[in-house]
Formats: structure tokens, sequence, C-alpha cells
């Protein structure tokens, strides 16, 4: 069952090269990411560290590990010799934290910058403004042991398509922004992280590069 989640995902995937699958394993137990490892699966994301370093130290050390929900800069230490993406930096402050637990384990931490674009209170996620002065700041470019790959978003919960595409676009535009003016040592931008199980076709149409998909590989929680 679980492989044939899998194969129907990556067979709507195919056709859109660039775009990358992470299957959200939160809560998920660790037979139950193996057998989505020995379908073929490498790139696992997870919302908690206390979750991820179990699960890390259980499975094959081929996997790559994004940390996909919020995190504290007190937890960046636990993962910071091992984790493959941060997907969730939402300020200066965590990321001058990744650039030195990232100089302790002598490597470049690449991570995705947040970014607000729903219509509810409850997301984490810079502004625009936000965006902005962290890219221009001097602060950033003292920072040698992190990478900024592209931004990361999460849109509304809502069944509105209309309204959860905008939210995808206005993403995109700012990417598309960013990407033209900051390139240096430690900006490369290259990835769009947005799109989960409900929304993930329209947020590749929109331009995303990596989706996040729980429910539709393992099941309902």
């Amino acid at each position: 069952m679980l492989s044939e989640n899998i194969k129907a995902i990556q067979a709507e995937l195919a056709p859109f090269s660039k775009v990358k699958l992470i299957a959200v394993t939160k809560t998920k137990p660790v037979a139950m990411l193996l057998e989505a490892y020995q379908a073929g699966l490498r790139d696992f994301g997870e919302n908690k560290v206390q979750e991820m370093l179990p699960k890390y130290e259980a499975l094959p050390k081929d996997i790559h590990w994004h940390l996909i929900g919020h995190l504290q800069t007190n937890k960046v230490k636990y993962i910071a010799p091992f984790v493959y993406l941060i997907h969730s930096v939402d300020s200066l402050k965590l990321l001058q934290e990744i650039d030195k637990q990232g100089k302790k384990f002598n490597r470049i931490i690449n991570c995705l910058l947040q970014i607000y674009i729903a219509q509810e209170e409850t997301k984490f996620g810079l502004s625009q403004e936000e965006l902005i002065a962290i890219l221009d700041s001097q602060e950033l470019k003292n920072l040698k042991n992190i990478c900024i790959k592209g931004l990361m978003g999460m849109a509304s919960n809502t069944d509105n398509f209309d309204q959860v595409r905008q939210e995808f676009k206005n993403l995109k535009n700012i990417f598309d922004n960013i990407q033209q003016n900051y390139q240096s040592e430690n900006i490369d931008l290259q990835e769009i992280s947005m799109g989960m199980s409900g929304d993930y076709l329209l947020a590749i149409e929109q331009g995303s590069t990596m989706v996040r998909i729980g429910s539709k590989i393992f099941g309902s929680r």
C-alpha cells in the first residue's frame, strides 16, 4: 500500500524533473520509514528535533533529513552534525546559531528562509520587508557556515484553491525578485519549498521545486 502510494505520487511528479519529493514522516514509526526507504525515498521531513534524532540514529545514513517545522535556537546543536536542509529559518538570530553550530562541525548547513504567505495567524515566517533586511544585512555576510538555498512557505489551510494559488504565486514572485538581486558566497537561491498533500499540484503549477507530502504517502494520522 505504502509503496503504491509512493509510485502514484512519483508518477504525478515525473513530468516535473526539478521537483523533489520530501516525505513528511512526523509521528510515523521507524518501521514505516524503513518501508518508504525500501520503496526508494531518500528525503524525509520532520517537524520536531526530538522526533528526528532517534529516527536518524535508527535508519540508513544516506537519508537526507529535512527540518520542516519551527526550529528553536537551543535545538540547532542536536541536528547540526547531519541535517541536510532546514526549511524553516525565520530570523537572523536563528541563522547565526545555525552558522555557529555549522562551524563546530566543520560543515556548511543549507537553509531556506520561511516566508509568511498565509492569511492565518498561526503560521511562522518572515514578511517580505524582513526578508530583504536579512539579505541586505552585514551580519549575514559574516556567516561562513550557512548557505541560503531558497524560500519556504505554507499556504492557508482553506478549500479556496484560488486563494492558495495566489499565495503560492506571491511566494514565487518574491523568489524571482530576490534571485535576480542576491547571489553571494552564502546565498545560492535554487529552491522553493511549497505544497503539501492537499495542494502540491497547485504549488508545482506556481513553481515549487520541493513538495512536502505526508498523509498521501503514509495515510492520515
